[in-house]
């Protein structure tokens, strides 16, 4: 889950206007599968800061995560949960201090129907800090360990439904799904009310910059324990004692650091290195009086000095999920932590905590592992309309001997395989695109504005990982990704994002010579996911699912035994415009006694929606599509498919929904069209949901139905 950075120059200017300052926060976040001490000598400060920013550390609960104390040994922990450590003996007296916490969430209710509510804790600078979560992957800190859910957004077939949302969505509209139907499941999981809730976010580096929540409140700490370090390395600071802290609750005033300083007696020194600011960063000296006018209310009631200085460094996209500090100005915090230290040094190793972040999938230890296993191998993949080579090399890989042999790229990009007597010819379409963006221009200063393909939730985008693929070149290589971030706005009045830009910390120049052009790919980062029970999220579950449908039917069809022709299709640019089907359909389309079409129904099976159109819950079988906006299915064929269903024991479900199908650019050639879906949530979305279940019996009705006479 790890993105890391290969040496790519900064050369983004800072310029007047284009920064924001954040409010006084400071956090940690993301998933850390193993942490522990090791001092590095050479690790860039990007590297380091970017592996302090996956240690969590929610408000009141900054030590719930034993893996952030193991990685500090000599500090200890009190009863406010901060972190001290105490070197040197005498006068004077220093305190050098930062905050390990950022604002986050606790469950405050837990549905009847399987759903989690939240309610913030701490005050978050950004004013869209709660719709950045909208479709983010998060976790809840149980008692019994880490839950992984995925916060609920609007179907983005639905849009005509929500013409009217234009509220910026604030905490009291998130809600959590977690995998389950019932209150009774949720609390099985071990999830309770005040559990702590934060975002997963990837481990980003890019262009010499670490990126995730509060990234300058983090390269702060990093500077702390560094200095630490090397003040104890050193015998002590050059005189005195130093105190350093990383403290609690900085979300609630710093009430952790409040404590410290209470119960430690005369101070002459204060150091707080804070939050990231939108300016150059900077150290100034705050009068006590002006705490308890800030959000530093705590101190201002134990604080006995005439000033506290407050170190800040400068950081990009303030307050946000990808809120990016760069390395050099991390190494400024380092100087400044060791100043503050009164160290003998003006340079130290970072200590970096080791993070693994490696996906380590679990097999499932039930019937629907292969599908899972085929689903994950396939969802991650970038697939943008015109670039889908990655997913059809893999589904090529993954077809049977037989298969490959006959296995065909038609002159569209489409992937094809006919087998069977060339008679009563049927074809089944899934797609293997996905909603995604292009770029549309390359900016001076290296923003690139980017065209929708297909339909997103561009709000989902909003403030996340970008990345950017090559295609491969004429002798088969493939240019290495660039990383960088969807650019958040400073500042909304309304939820809907007018102009998607994305931004990869160098400039125009740069991004042309490393081979960005227009009509380049961009995908977020995906990271398929599994939730409860036999449900997964994930990006591109549209049209993954069917692929994979496709893929796992074919295999268990025995092409002896065929009556007829079947051809099974992969096509290209389904999303914005059923391209390549339209294509596969002038050609064969003619020939074809119907067609099927293998893509997600899109359910309003979720808390967001109404339930009187749509309503196909999850994990009750396969959807047959029978209206959409591109097509209607005579009912002939639905009975049909009842029949076979009905025969075969295949748990099925009847609805009408919003989007269309490749079908619908084949059917106007004489194939009738009969759509074979599975219900899902939250479409075109970061954070789709889809039940193994209902794939199981979408694969069966595939074979069923291509075997049947």
């Amino acid at each position: 889950m790890r993105l890391t950075d290969r040496a790519m120059a900064m050369a983004m200017p800072w310029r007047a206007g284009a920064w924001r300052v954040g409010a006084l926060v400071a956090g940690l976040a993301t998933v850390a599968t193993t942490v522990s001490a090791q001092p590095r000598t050479t690790p860039d400060a990007d590297q380091a800061v970017s592996a302090w920013i996956q240690m969590v550390a929610p408000p009141g609960a900054e030590l719930q995560d034993r893996r952030l104390t193991a990685a500090l040994p000599g500090w200890q922990a009190d009863a406010m949960g901060n972190l001290v450590r105490r070197i040197g003996t005498g006068s004077p007296r220093r305190v050098v201090a930062c905050a390990m916490d950022i604002p986050g969430f606790v469950v405050s209710q837990i549905t009847d129907n399987g759903y989690v509510r939240l309610h913030g804790t701490g005050v978050a600078s950004h004013p869209l800090w709660s719709q950045f979560h909208e479709t983010q992957q998060v976790r809840l800190l149980t008692a019994r360990g880490e839950v992984t859910g995925v916060v609920a957004v609007a179907n983005g077939h639905f849009s005509r439904q929500h013409r009217g949302d234009t509220a910026i969505v604030g905490v009291d509209n998130l809600w959590v799904d977690l995998g389950v139907n019932s209150r009774a499941e949720v609390t099985a999981l071990g999830v309770s009310l005040l559990d702590p809730v934060s975002a997963i976010v990837p481990q980003l580096t890019y262009a010499g910059f670490a990126a995730g929540p509060a990234a300058g409140a983090r390269a702060g700490c990093a500077a702390v324990a560094s200095a630490a370090a090397a003040v104890q390395q050193a015998g002590g600071p050059a005189a005195g004692e130093t105190v350093f802290v990383l403290s609690s609750q900085r979300s609630f005033g710093w009430v952790g650091l409040a404590g410290v300083l209470a119960r430690l007696g005369p101070v002459d020194h204060i150091t707080l290195l804070d939050e990231g600011s939108a300016t150059r960063g900077g150290t100034v000296a705050v009068p006590a009086p002006r705490l308890a006018q800030s959000k530093s209310r705590a101190l201002a009631r134990v604080v006995r000095r005439d000033s506290v200085q407050v170190v800040t460094p400068r950081v990009r996209f303030a307050g946000s999920l990808v809120e990016s500090v760069h390395r050099d100005d991390a190494a400024v915090l380092m100087q400044a932590a060791l100043r503050a230290a009164g160290s003998r040094d003006s340079v130290a190793p970072w200590i970096m905590p080791v993070v693994d972040t490696t996906t380590k999938r679990i097999a499932r230890r039930d019937a629907y592992e292969p599908i899972e296993r085929t689903f994950m191998a396939l969802a991650d993949l970038p697939g943008v309309p015109g670039h889908e080579w990655r997913v059809r090399d893999a589904i090529r890989a993954q077809l049977p001997a037989w298969a490959q042999r006959v296995a065909t790229v038609d002159t569209a990009g489409n992937l094809v395989v006919a087998v069977g007597p060339d008679r009563d010819s049927v074809a089944y379409v899934a797609h293997m695109d996905e909603v995604s963006f292009e770029v549309a221009a390359i900016q001076g200063d290296g923003r690139v504005r980017l065209r929708l393909m297909g339909g997103p939730v561009v709000t989902a985008w909003e403030g996340k990982t970008a990345l950017l693929h090559f295609d491969a070149e004429a002798n088969g290589a493939v240019r290495e990704t660039l990383r960088g971030v969807f650019v958040p706005r400073d500042s909304a009045r309304t939820k809907p994002l007018p102009v998607v830009t994305a931004w990869f910390g160098v400039d125009s120049a740069t991004l042309v010579a490393r081979g960005v052009r227009v009509g380049s790919a961009v995908t977020g980062y995906k990271h398929a996911t599994r939730l409860a029970a036999t449900r997964l999220t994930a990006r591109g579950s549209d049209d993954r699912t069917g692929s994979t449908a496709l893929l796992l039917a074919l295999q268990r069809i025995n092409p002896a035994t065929l009556t007829h022709k079947v051809v099974f299709v992969w096509s290209v640019r389904e999303e914005g415009g059923l391209l390549g089907a339209g294509a596969f359909g002038a050609m064969h389309g003619r020939s074809l006694t119907r067609v099927y079409s293998i893509d997600t129904f899109v359910s309003s099976d979720t808390p967001l929606e109404g339930t009187m159109f749509a309503y196909a819950p999850l994990g009750q079988g396969f959807v047959l599509r029978s209206l959409d906006d591109g097509s209607l299915t005579p009912r002939a064929e639905r009975e049909r498919v009842q029949r076979i269903a009905k025969a075969q024991g295949i748990p099925l479900q009847l609805g009408t929904t919003h989007g269309s199908t490749d079908g619908s650019s084949i059917a106007p050639y004489g194939a009738p069209n009969v759509g074979l879906s599975w219900p899902g949530r939250y479409s075109h979305a970061p954070g789709e949901v889809l039940d193994l279940r209902d794939v199981d019996a979408l694969i069966r009705i595939i074979v069923a139905t291509a075997v049947s006479k």
